[in-house]
């Protein structure tokens, strides 16, 4: 699908979301599904998908939410998952197959720049759009793909510190090794791009949209059975898998023994479970 200008290219996003990033994103859908499955569910019921609509997915990963939506248009409706993860969207399209779900299609493409179809009733995105190099460019082509009156929904992370499924394993691995990360920049590509709830109003006023409106969303969010589970799901997937990466697999042992230390204080019930916040955001095309 050729692709139009808008604003910066997220080469570096697609580079790593195509490498060994994506590739792990996709081994453990299912059990990254589970983990953001409380907010998809809000996501989607916000969204209120109904028959026959034309759905875009933003950042679709394996699918699991364009499923969703295409089950909620029904036959006549048309659901489009679009994503940079080649990896991911082998998996999406292999379910969809078996689904049997003939109004879902997938296409490999940054969502922020690519020509998409035009008068779409919904835009959808769960956890798919912090990674745009330009949002207020992204937000306006987005906007643009929109019938007047069509809906844009999506949830996004708020602040680390209000997401201790993510800063607990992390904070426990850095001290580990005895590492003080540099002060990042709040608003750079990333989990946590969107955290400010005033900037994400402004960016999405900005690009065209009307009546926008964030919901905080709080969660508990399950990591494993116990605190060992837990500490080897967390240097599989979020921030600490990145910082494993980093420091090479000879310091892995003692990052999983400071995680496992650390979540063994929310081991309780045979799971554990740590907060989880998230904006549930929602806005039209005037």
């Amino acid at each position: 699908m050729p692709q139009e200008p808008a604003g910066q290219d997220n080469v570096e996003q697609i580079a790593e979301w195509n490498g060994a990033l994506g590739q792990r994103w996709a081994e453990a859908q299912r059990e990254i599904d589970a983990i953001v499955a409380g907010f998809g569910r809000a996501a989607l019921q916000r969204a209120a998908a109904r028959p026959a609509e034309r759905v875009v997915d933003i950042g679709c990963g394996c699918g699991d939410t364009s499923m969703a939506l295409a089950r909620a248009v029904g036959e006549k409706g048309a659901v489009l998952g679009v994503d940079v993860s080649r990896p991911m969207l082998q998996v999406a399209r292999q379910r969809g197959a078996q689904a049997g779900l003939r109004q879902l299609d997938f296409r490999e493409a940054d969502a922020s720049t690519a020509v998409l179809p035009e008068g779409g009733d919904l835009l959808f995105s769960r956890f798919g759009v912090m990674f745009f190099a330009d949002p207020a460019a992204a937000f306006a082509h987005l906007c643009a793909a929109l019938r007047p009156g069509g809906r844009f929904v999506f949830v996004c992370w708020r602040a680390p510190r209000d997401n201790g499924w993510a800063m607990a394993p992390l904070s426990a691995a850095r001290a580990a090794l005895g590492i003080t990360p540099a002060p990042a920049d709040p608003l750079a590509p990333g989990p946590f791009a969107f955290a400010d709830g005033e900037r994400t109003r402004s960016l999405l006023a900005a690009g065209g949209f009307a009546e926008v409106e964030l919901q905080r969303v709080d969660l508990p969010i399950e990591l494993g059975a116990t605190a060992r589970e837990a500490a080897e799901s967390a240097v599989r997937v979020g921030p600490v898998s990145r910082l494993a990466r980093e420091v090479g697999a000879g310091h892995l042992p003692t990052i999983l023994q400071a995680i496992e230390r650390e979540l063994q204080r929310s081991e309780a019930g045979g799971a554990v479970r740590l907060g989880g916040s998230a904006w549930l955001v929602s806005a039209l095309r005037p």
